[in-house]
C-alpha cells in the first residue's frame, strides 16, 4: 500500500521509466510518511489510437470521482467511440 499506475504513450526508455518509479516513490513516501518498501509503482503503456477509449474514458470520465488532477485535453467524441 500504495500502488500508483502510470499510464502513458510507448517510447520512453527502461532508463526514463526507473528515474520516474523511483521519484514517485519517493514523493509519495515523503507525503504520505511511509517507508518507501510500501509503495510500488507499475507502468502501462497505452497506444495513442486507444488512449481516448481505455484511459480518458475508463479511468478519467467513468472515475471522476477519484481523479484529483484533471487533465488539460478533451478527446473528440469519435475518439472516445
Amino acid at each position: 500500500m500504495p500502488h500508483v499506475v502510470v499510464k502513458l504513450y510507448p517510447g520512453r526508455s527502461e532508463d526514463q521509466k526507473i528515474n520516474l518509479a523511483e521519484k514517485i516513490t519517493s514523493v509519495v513516501s515523503e507525503s504520505l510518511n511511509l517507508s518507501e518498501s510500501s509503495i510500488s509503482v507499475a507502468i502501462e503503456e497505452i497506444s495513442r489510437d486507444d488512449w481516448a477509449k481505455e484511459v480518458y474514458k475508463k479511468d478519467i470520465i467513468e472515475n471522476e470521482k477519484s481523479l484529483y488532477k484533471r487533465p488539460g485535453y478533451k478527446p473528440s467524441e469519435d475518439e472516445l467511440k
